[in-house]
């Protein structure tokens, strides 16, 4: 499912049992409606859901999202019944696939983040061969040598 509407929490990060990143926060949607009376769009009621992000997704949305930002956040509905005091009670919950801000109400900057990824052993044992190994400058691979 997809919903459109404004962060209503901040979101909080956390490690979860498995050691993935999972974060969470409340997103609040707004339906609006004409008003033909007064002509006017009005707001009709507002519906809240409790959206997770798991792994990479997680680290970007603590460090993208803020309250009353609008968002559109596409994923998996999930809706849980729970008894606390004696009452029923329903929560609305979206396993986030995709985040993103909407930008029909601002604009945005968008950057890439890429993992750190260890340097592969091969690439290094060719760097030191160019290089002569011990006692020489390093080189990048693939640098020309004066000769």
């Amino acid at each position: 499912m997809t919903v459109v509407g404004n962060v209503a929490t901040q979101p909080d990060f956390k490690e979860a049992a498995n050691g993935s990143a999972v974060s969470r926060f409340r997103l609040a949607a707004t339906v609006r409606r004409w008003d033909r009376a007064r002509e006017e769009w009005a707001d009709a009621y507002t519906s809240f859901y409790t959206v997770w992000a798991w792994r990479m997704l997680a680290a970007n949305v603590v460090a993208s999202v803020s309250i009353g930002e609008p968002l559109i956040v596409q994923g998996k509905l999930r809706i849980q019944e729970q008894e606390r005091e004696g009452k029923r009670w329903l929560s609305a919950d979206i396993d986030a696939v995709s985040i993103g801000h909407d930008l029909t109400r601002g604009t945005s900057a968008f950057r890439r983040v890429s993992p750190a990824r260890p340097l592969p052993v091969e690439p290094v044992r060719m760097a030191e061969a160019a290089g002569g190994g011990s006692g020489g400058t390093p080189q990048p691979v693939g640098a020309a040598t004066a000769s």
